[in-house]
């Protein structure tokens, strides 16, 4: 009998453990869809709202008013903390989530509509791909035979001054910027009575195609508004090159340079009227570059 009963209870046993497995199977197999919904509901952070100049992460700093003075005195990931020898993971997400910023403002376009928006004459270098662009930077300093031909037709010679437009290294910077930008550029030219050619835009363009554009059109000053590599701390930045009489062979030290046109730096509308000024100045001082005193 005794024998009888322990092999019930053994089958009992074993009844219980295969239910209980079935169930624990059952759990798994419906958990992830549970999760899946309940993540899915959850609104996603995005790292890059985050100001890092105010974003405190040494955890009870010995000045915490030095601490928060040098965070602000630059744009740099200093004070960043650690686990261990390590960076922590929000840190480095968030390095490489700019990093990705950056990259998608190198490689990405401006859109096509976004010329004609702002009465831009648009054009093209012969490069016939980012990957191009960036492998041969004297094609991105010309034009191409079409938009040689494009811009004879479309755009008054012997302007006072020839406004360009190229994405460069940001597009990004390109539609940030220009919005604001250029109108205080050319409002501030022509509140000071100087005639402007009609604006001309670049894809793929490199400084040194306002030199071409200056031998066919001839303006007394060319000005070129080009998207400035981007780095961890701004993807939005661009640069202002301007040159008097520009023309083919012309060299480096003969350009005025203002750079660092963005949100973080100098704001649009407040370089566009800067730089309104002076290029009055060049027209007036008739030089540029290290020849303007």
């Amino acid at each position: 009998m005794s024998s009888l009963e322990d092999s019930v209870r053994l089958i009992v046993e074993e009844l219980l453990k295969g239910m209980e497995k079935e169930k624990q199977q059952s759990a798994s197999a419906s958990s992830p869809a549970v999760s899946s919904a309940s993540v899915d509901d959850q609104p996603m952070t995005d790292l890059a709202e985050i100001d890092l100049q105010r974003y405190l992460q040494v955890p009870d700093p010995v000045s915490k008013d030095l601490y928060e003075e040098m965070k602000l005195a630059t744009p740099a990931r200093i004070g960043v903390w650690r686990s261990g020898p390590r960076p922590l993971t929000e840190t480095l997400l968030r390095f490489r989530a700019d990093h990705a910023v950056a990259q998608d403002s190198v490689m990405g376009e401006v859109p096509e509509e976004f010329p004609a928006k702002y009465n831009m004459v648009s054009v093209t270098t012969p490069c016939q791909s980012k990957d191009e662009y960036l492998t041969r930077p004297d094609l991105g300093r010309k034009l191409d035979a079409d938009s040689l031909e494009k811009i004879r037709k479309e755009c008054s010679p012997g302007a006072m001054v020839q406004i360009i437009v190229s994405d460069g290294l940001s597009s990004k910077a390109v539609e940030a910027n220009i919005p604001n930008l250029l109108p205080a550029l050319t409002q501030g030219l022509e509140g000071m009575g100087v005639k402007l050619g009609t604006s001309i835009f670049v894809r793929n363009g490199r400084v040194a195609v306002m030199d071409m554009i200056g031998e066919e059109l001839k303006p007394e000053v060319a000005v070129i508004l080009i998207g400035e590599r981007p780095g961890l701390g701004t993807a939005e930045s661009m640069s202002a090159y301007i040159g008097y009489n520009p023309r083919l062979g012309m060299v480096e030290s003969e350009r005025t340079v203002i750079s660092n046109i963005h949100k973080g730096g100098t704001p649009a509308a407040e370089a566009g009227a800067h730089l309104a000024s002076l290029i009055k100045k060049i027209l007036d001082a008739k030089a540029s570059g290290v020849n303007l005193e």
